[in-house]
Formats: structure tokens, C-alpha cells, sequence
């Protein structure tokens, strides 16, 4: 529910002066705001002058670091902060967690939580896991907390993670073609919330009985202003603006390269894709001979089928890089969570005209195949226009 902004503002400020505290993170913007910093981190130091608050901003262009002394020197740099209109506090402490976020009614929504003692391993080591999204947040109430399930959510976020510049600042528009039940798209929304960022995510699924469950689901989260999901399907879906980020998490066969195509058509900054299903290449290769000398990677069905992923992936990678990303194909979760552990990880770089384009299409050409990635991308590109000697203008 949300709460009066001064009273939230009041306890955030105990929280910063408190002995306790650990980390702290302030960015984003209020509505008709603007902070004259677009982050600012705080984090307890010890020099050689003693306990120091340590206060990192950033303008968006540079850096800037001070040191200040606990008491009145420390209250008033947290003061001087809180006044900035930032639109989003995420503090930590060794007891709690608080996350407070201002409404575009310039009230707070804040999610308080304990935090978390790692228990002790049977062999006395008293080091756990650290997860990326502590196991003892509220999201997983609602989103289900098992042991596997937060697995999966943390191999996703430090994949995401990997993706993202550690100093990314500013606002952050997500789309997440084909969410399904959405407990992904949730973390990723709390999980970049925690680091400051402004984050507006869109969630499309093609099932209506789904985007009423996940709205209900964001209203309960006190995030519906900034989590939102429309019915549609993956390659119609109405998404404005575009977004900086693309997610598409074990979309069926094609719809993965329908993702991937929206997200190059949107020109996305990143994209993430965790293909599921890879029928489509498979059903071409069982449909005509294989070219010499491969036929045994062929031969035998369970081969076809697993060199049918291993090449779909492979192609949609180098279509990435044809049409200006940096892309890799990295393993999202251990196999022993689930089969479909593989994730395309893409960065715009800006630069066509791939040098290792001719290798894609080599690779094509033998296997005669056609992705429907290709297909699709190419019904994008304006139809080449010849001379009257047939060359290419």
C-alpha cells in the first residue's frame, strides 16, 4: 500500500546513518523531477582516519567520490541526498532490506524485508550461496520460493547481469516476449529496481486468462505503474516505445526467432533468448539428403535432432552479428535443472556487414536450409533494385 513520502524518506534516513548499514543505492526520477545526480551509491569504508560514509555520484558523464566522518557530517550529506528527487531508494543493512519507490502520485511503494542468515553447511562452513535476489524476498510468496525455482531465477539475473554495463544509469524500457506465468519477468523488474534503475517492463503473452493473472499479480506488488502486460502475440504485440532490452525465455520454435526479429526490427540495445523447441530446422534436414561428408550426424534420429538445435542456434547467432550485435551463445542454467539450458546473449554494437557473414552463409547454402530468422529479417530489407545488365545497384 503506499505510504506517506516524508515518513518512508524518514526511515530511509535512519537506515543510512545506521551503524548497520551495508549498501545503499539512489537513482531514477520522480515525475516532472529531475535529481541534479543520476545516481548516487553509499557504502560504509574504513580508512585510515577511521569509519567513513562513502558517497559515489555520478552525473551521467563522470564520477565523484567523498569520504565523510559519522554525525552531523555524514546527516548532512544524507540530508543534502534525500532532497534530490529521486524516484527509487534501495538500502541494505545487516538486519533488513528496504526498497522505496515514489508513485507517479508522489507517494512511496516500499517492500521491507529481514534479512537473510546463511545457515551453516554440514561441513561446518558457514558460507552459502549469494544469490542475486535474496530467497527471502517477498516476490517469492508470491511468485513460489522452491530451491529449484530460485536457481533458475538466479542463473537468469547473473546472466543478465553479464549483459548489462555494471554503470548503467538512466531509465531502462524491458519487454519480455511470450513471459508465460511471468515469475522471470518479476525478478527481472526487482532485481534492476534493486540497482537503482528506472525500470518500465512490459510483459506480452499471447494468452489473455495469463495477462489478467500477471496484472492482478503486479497490482498485488505494488508495481503496476511500472509493470504492465498486454495479450498478443509475439510478432504482433503492440509495444511503444521500443524497448532498450528484449527477453524471450524458452519461447516455443520459431517464436524465438520472431523475438529475435522484433528485437533487431526495435534496433534493442540488448537481448537475451533462451530457445525452446527447435523443430523447424529439424523438419528440413529430415526432408532432403544430407550433403557428404555429414551423413552420420544425420543418420540416427536422436543425432538429427540434437545437430537441428546445435545449428539453429548457431545461425541465429551469426544472423545477430550480420545485422549489428556482438552475440554468444553461453549455457543459461545447469542441464540438471532443465535440457533447454542454452542462452543467446546479444549486444548492439551499431556495425553491419558481419566480415564472417560469407561463413553464414556458406553454412547455409550446403545444409540447404533457409532459418526462419532470415525469413523473417528479410522482409524487412527494401527489395534490391537492378541494372539493365543485372548487377546490383
Amino acid at each position: 500500500m503506499p505510504e506517506p513520502l516524508d515518513a518512508a524518506l524518514t526511515e530511509v534516513r535512519a537506515l543510512l546513518l545506521d551503524p548497520a548499514l551495508t549498501r545503499a543505492v539512489a537513482a531514477g526520477r520522480r515525475r516532472g523531477h529531475r535529481p541534479t545526480v543520476v545516481r548516487a551509491e553509499l557504502r560504509p569504508v574504513t580508512l585510515k582516519a577511521g569509519p567513513r560514509l562513502q558517497i559515489a555520484t555520478s552525473d551521467g558523464a563522470r564520477p565523484h567520490t567523498r569520504n565523510v566522518a559519522p554525525g552531523p557530517e555524514a546527516a548532512v550529506a544524507v540530508d543534502e541526498l534525500l532532497a534530490e528527487p529521486f524516484g527509487n531508494w534501495h538500502v541494505e543493512t545487516a538486519d533488513a532490506t528496504l526498497q522505496l519507490r515514489v508513485t507517479k502520485s508522489g507517494e512511496a511503494q516500499v517492500h521491507r524485508a529481514a534479512a537473510t542468515r546463511p545457515a551453516a553447511t554440514p561441513s561446518g562452513n558457514d558460507r552459502t550461496k549469494e544469490y542475486l535476489l535474496d530467497p527471502g524476498d517477498p516476490i517469492f510468496a508470491e511468485i513460489g520460493g522452491s530451491a529449484a525455482k530460485r536457481r533458475q531465477v538466479d542463473a537468469f539475473l547473473r546472466a543478465l547481469a553479464a549483459t548489462l554495463p555494471a554503470d548503467l544509469t538512466g531509465p531502462l524500457r524491458v519487454v519480455d516476449l511470450g513471459c508465460g506465468n511471468a515469475y522471470l519477468t518479476f525478478a527481472a523488474y526487482r532485481y534492476l529496481a534493486t540497482r537503482g534503475l528506472d525500470v518500465e517492463l512490459i510483459g506480452v503473452d499471447v494468452r489473455e486468462d495469463q495477462r489478467r493473472r500477471n496484472t492482478e499479480l503486479a497490482q498485488r506488488l505494488g508495481w503496476a505503474d511500472r509493470v504492465s502486460f498486454v495479450a498478443g502475440t509475439i510478432a504482433e504485440a503492440v509495444v511503444d516505445p521500443a524497448p532498450d532490452l528484449v527477453l524471450a525465455l524458452h519461447a516455443c520454435d520459431t517464436a524465438t526467432d520472431e523475438a529475435l526479429a522484433r528485437a533487431v526490427r526495435w534496433e534493442a540495445r540488448w537481448v537475451l533468448a533462451a530457445p525452446c523447441c527447435h523443430h523447424d530446422l529439424a523438419r528440413q534436414l529430415r526432408a532432403q539428403p544430407t550433403p557428404a561428408p555429414y551423413e552420420l550426424l544425420t543418420r540416427q534420429g536422436i543425432l538429427r535432432e540434437r545437430f537441428a538445435d546445435v545449428l539453429t542456434d548457431a545461425l541465429r547467432a551469426g544472423l545477430l552479428r550480420v545485422h549489428g550485435y556482438r552475440a554468444e551463445v553461453v549455457e543459461f542454467v545447469d542441464s540438471q535443472h532443465t535440457p533447454r539450458n542454452l542462452l543467446i546473449r546479444a549486444r548492439r554494437s551499431g556495425s553491419t556487414g558481419d566480415p564472417r557473414a560469407a561463413e553464414y552463409r556458406e553454412l547455409v547454402d550446403q545444409w540447404r536450409v533457409t532459418p526462419r530468422l532470415e525469413t523473417l529479417l528479410a522482409a524487412d530489407e527494401p527489395p534490391a533494385v537492378y541494372d539493365l545488365g543485372g548487377n546490383t545497384l
